[in-house]
Formats: C-alpha cells, structure tokens, sequence
C-alpha cells in the first residue's frame, strides 16, 4: 500500500534524471497529470503522455535535457506531505532562486505553478518545490 503517490511520482522522475533516462512511467492519476502538465507549462520536462491499460493507466513522462546532456531539473522535493500539510495564500507564495525554480500548488483552480497562481490570485496546498 503507498501512502503517497505524489512523493513516489518526485521519486521516479529524481530517480530517472539521476541516470539521465529519456522517460520515466508511473501508475497516473488526475493530480499526478496535473502536476506533470505545469512542469512541462514552464519548461522542466519535453511532454507526457497517459497510457490507458486494463486494470489502471500509466503516465509516461518525457524528462527535459540540455544541448550537451545537462540536467533541466536540478532538484525535487516534497513540501506538503501526508503527516503535515502545507498551504499558501495567494499573496504569502514564496519564489524559488528567484524565479528559477516552481513551486506546484493544488487549488481550487487545479494543478498549477506559483506562477499561474499568482496571476490567478489563488492559494493552495504547496505539493513541491522544482527547481
């Protein structure tokens, strides 16, 4: 039984941009395409792509490389986790390096980086940090 299928989601990518792998596949759910939709919004992997199967879907994410083979994400974490939740306001997010980096924010808007939350004026659960 996994407890927490977004931190096995950060895992798998942290993992497969270790070892510099082209794509990585996980069981998908609507947060875990959620938060692979706003990283490839702001440019952290090439794509993604849902697989259907019979007893659950996949999701296959296309991981992001420079011209000479350097690593686009530089680090993943976790900041909201099961034993303690974090939420932000619209106006108390933080920025990542100054603006390098993301933050991924659950909201009622849906899956977005701080960035959209920002222009949509909109606060959340903080899932994780990119950068």
């Amino acid at each position: 039984m996994m407890t927490d299928p977004i931190a096995d989601m950060l895992t798998r990518i942290r993992n497969a941009n270790a070892i510099r792998r082209e794509s990585v596949r996980m069981p998908a759910s609507r947060i875990k395409v959620g938060i692979a939709e706003a990283l490839k919004q702001e440019g952290f992997i090439e794509g993604y792509e849902v697989v259907e199967g019979t007893p659950s879907s996949e999701l296959v994410v296309n991981l992001r490389y420079g011209p000479d083979g350097e690593r686009v994400i530089r680090q993943v974490e976790r900041v909201s986790k099961p034993g303690c939740r974090v939420y932000s306001g619209a106006k108390q997010i933080p920025r990542v390096i100054r603006g390098l980096g993301i933050y991924v924010l659950s909201t009622p808007r849906g899956v977005v980086s701080d960035r959209n939350a920002r222009q949509l004026n909109v606060g959340g659960e903080v899932l994780c940090k990119v950068y």
